[in-house]
């Protein structure tokens, strides 16, 4: 069966897209830290971040860079801070989260309630920066 993210790439699944090549796509995590909080994924499934091939791991982490800045210029924070847990969906992905401080990439507490709207609303900020 496949992940909810391959779901998304296959467009079974809607997303607010931040960014997309043919081997990578960006979009805004429904249940986020902060705003702007954004999954870059592989477009072909992996389960585990290291076990992706070397020329997708390499490039993923170009297409993130790409992505984090957009995301710099779009919503106010210090820097946009980087993590792989991979114990969430059976697909490798990388979270993108604005930070204005350590507490901010804390996977702990709770997440924001955000609606189709406000996600929508932030994805045409990220888009218009």
């Amino acid at each position: 069966m496949p992940s909810l993210f391959s779901r998304i790439v296959a467009g079974e699944i809607p997303c607010h897209k931040i960014a997309e090549d043919d081997r990578f796509l960006a979009f805004l995590d429904i249940m986020p830290l902060a705003e702007g909080h954004t999954l870059v994924i592989p477009k072909l499934e992996v389960d585990r971040f290291f076990d992706l091939p070397d020329d997708l791991l390499s490039g993923i982490n170009v297409f993130a860079r790409d992505v984090a800045l957009q995301l710099e210029r779009a919503i106010p924070c210090e820097r946009v801070g980087v993590a792989v847990i991979g114990l969430e969906v059976p697909h490798a992905h990388v979270h993108l989260i604005p930070l204005n401080g350590v507490a901010d990439i804390n996977f702990e507490r709770p997440k924001l309630q955000v609606t189709p709207d406000d996600l929508a609303a932030t994805a045409a900020k990220i888009h218009q920066a």
